[in-house]
C-alpha cells in the first residue's frame, strides 16, 4: 500500500477517495451506530445498507437544505 501511495497518482486517488467516501462509512457507523448487519442474506443486507444511506441522505437534507443558485 505504502509503494501505490508514494507515486503521485495513488496520492491523487488516495486524496480523493478521503474526501468523498470515507467520511459516509465514517458516519454511518459511528453515529448511526451500524457496526453488523441485523439480517442475513445478500437481499435483505442490501435493503439494510440502502436504508441507512437514505437515513444519511435525509439527514443531510435536513441540515444543509436546499441552497440557493441550484436548480430545483
Amino acid at each position: 500500500m505504502k509503494a501505490k501511495i508514494d507515486t503521485e497518482r495513488g496520492r491523487y486517488h488516495y486524496s480523493r477517495r478521503l474526501a468523498t467516501v470515507e467520511p459516509v462509512f465514517a458516519n454511518i457507523c459511528s453515529t448511526r451506530r451500524l457496526r453488523r448487519f441485523s439480517l442475513r442474506g445478500h437481499r435483505k443486507v442490501n435493503t439494510q445498507w440502502l436504508l441507512y444511506c437514505l437515513v444519511h441522505n435525509i439527514g443531510k437534507l435536513q441540515r444543509h437544505g436546499r441552497r440557493e443558485g441550484r436548480a430545483p
